[in-house]
């Protein structure tokens, strides 16, 4: 099952709301991505550009947008930022095609 790396940023009021009643939205976030079929492989608080940054399995890219237009709607996230990845096997399967396929740079 492929791997996605999820980053969101809370909106004001999310954040206001977790600072008045802390509760870990992670129990809210891993029954909504096992019903589209995920398993969530970890998540993490972070500073910077994104607030919450989460590791997990999704069956197909369908079932990451579908989580990542939901977590948007609900209004507590101003943003989503949805990242496929590739294990290290898929990389270099990527990097044995790529040097078979026969590109040539520009001249």
């Amino acid at each position: 099952m492929p791997y996605y790396l999820l980053q969101a940023t809370y909106s004001p009021e999310a954040w206001s709301g977790m600072i008045k009643n802390p509760q870990n939205r992670l129990d809210a976030v891993r029954p909504v991505i096992e019903k589209l079929g995920g398993k969530v492989e970890g998540g993490w608080l972070a500073f910077g550009e994104h607030d919450i940054v989460l590791v997990c399995q999704m069956p197909n890219n369908v079932s990451a947008a579908a989580f990542s237009m939901a977590a948007s709607s609900g209004g507590a996230v101003k943003a989503v930022k949805t990242t496929p990845l590739m294990t290290i096997d898929e990389a270099m399967e990527a990097m044995r095609k790529a040097s078979g396929a026969g590109y040539r740079p520009p001249s």
